[in-house]
């Protein structure tokens, strides 16, 4: 748990750093050149350190022990950031179209400059190594959370780079600007429908998949001697830790005693094996 939030820390303090750096670069540039859609960038990626603290807060919250109102710990405030996110991705995407429609009406045309493009290059290099540094901190810690934050790393980096396409067209095309600020929205959109399936699903409690269910059936036969015919499986992900209630069936004439410890030695070696505290049901053969 110290090591996943290392990590989550690590990435949201350098993406802060490295988003209100780049915010100045892209402001200044938009500025200078009075583009639209360079001002619009640079607001994008300093939203980006919002949602940096909003993965901050999260995870600070989702490591706090288990307390008496909460005894299964606080780790589905890590899910609760990654909703924010994507909430906030979604209000970006509209802001975008907005803005983008009123150029298209306006018939406006933007002329770019060297600065421009040199800006737009760095601001797509830093945003991609931003998005690589947190892909691969989700995948040593897990987080949810940092893998949200790396896919609006990703976003932004792409928004940059489609602005830099349109500052090659522009020239030739009056309409580009408006129309490139509609794919960047609609690449917005599909990173929060990402972000917010994933989220949302593990909130509301998905089915234990195949593979755990035959891991949970492979411990009985290890520990039993005899076909217990586990079912009924239930999981509750709390973020770092996992509940779990299942049934298995027994002979009826065996002793409360027996029964306990049976599904004891279960419980022990689900837990020892696969970190997750199972609490287990018995019926006798024959019923259900």
């Amino acid at each position: 748990m110290r090591s996943k939030q290392s990590y989550a820390y690590r990435e949201g303090w350098l993406a802060i750093a490295t988003n209100i750096i780049l915010f100045g670069l892209k402001y200044w540039a938009g500025i200078v050149t009075g583009s639209i859609a360079i001002i619009a960038d640079a607001w994008h990626t300093l939203s980006d350190s919002l949602t940096s603290l909003v993965l901050l807060i999260g995870t600070r919250i989702s490591n706090k022990p288990a307390d008496h109102e909460h005894p299964f710990g606080h780790g589905r405030a890590e899910w609760i950031s990654s909703l924010i996110i994507g909430v906030l991705l979604a209000v970006i995407a509209f802001n975008f179209i907005v803005e983008s429609v009123d150029r298209l009406i306006s018939h406006e045309e933007v002329v770019y400059g060297k600065l421009a493009i040199i800006v737009t290059v760095i601001s797509i290099l830093g945003k991609e190594g931003m998005a690589q540094y947190a892909f691969w901190a989700y995948k040593k810690s897990g987080s949810k959370s940092v893998r949200a934050d790396a896919w609006h790393h990703r976003t932004d980096a792409i928004s940059s780079l489609i602005i830099l396409v349109g500052i090659f067209l522009g020239r030739y095309f009056w309409w580009i600007d408006g129309a490139l600020g509609l794919a960047v929205a609609g690449m917005l959109i599909y990173a929060t429908y990402d972000i917010l399936r994933d989220t949302t699903h593990i909130i509301l409690g998905e089915k234990p998949d195949d593979p755990m269910i035959s891991q949970i059936k492979q411990v009985c036969s290890d520990e039993v001697s005899i076909d217990v015919y586990p079912h009924q499986f239930h999981v509750h992900n709390y973020g770092d830790h996992t509940e779990m209630t299942l049934h298995i069936k027994l002979p009826p004439g065996m002793t409360l005693h027996e029964s306990h410890e049976i599904a004891s030695r279960i419980e022990r070696s689900i837990w020892n094996k696969m970190e997750i505290s199972a609490t287990i049901h018995m019926e006798p053969y024959g019923k259900g």
